[in-house]
């Protein structure tokens, strides 16, 4: 397992950003969680995410379990981070 505190640095104002986080993790078979305000939802999730939204600076917890799991943070964390 793996888990990491991420600052957001992506769009804002629309579904957008929510919707290819949700792309980027549902690439993997690892479980993925994302926690912020100590709530968390499954970031393969469009409705649990849009229950957090994502905002530039929001700081986010995630956590990634499973056989690809390096693969998949290094990817979720390039996407948040906007690169």
């Amino acid at each position: 397992m793996i888990e990491k505190s991420i600052a957001v640095n992506v769009g804002q104002g629309d579904a957008r950003p929510i919707a290819m986080l949700v792309q980027v993790a549902s690439q993997y078979k690892s479980s993925i969680k994302i926690c912020q305000d100590n709530k968390m939802v499954n970031a393969k999730s469009i409705m649990g995410m849009m229950t957090l939204g994502l905002a530039s600076g929001k700081e986010l917890t995630v956590s990634v379990d499973g056989e690809d799991e390096a693969d998949a943070m290094k990817n979720i964390e390039d996407y948040l981070l906007g690169q």
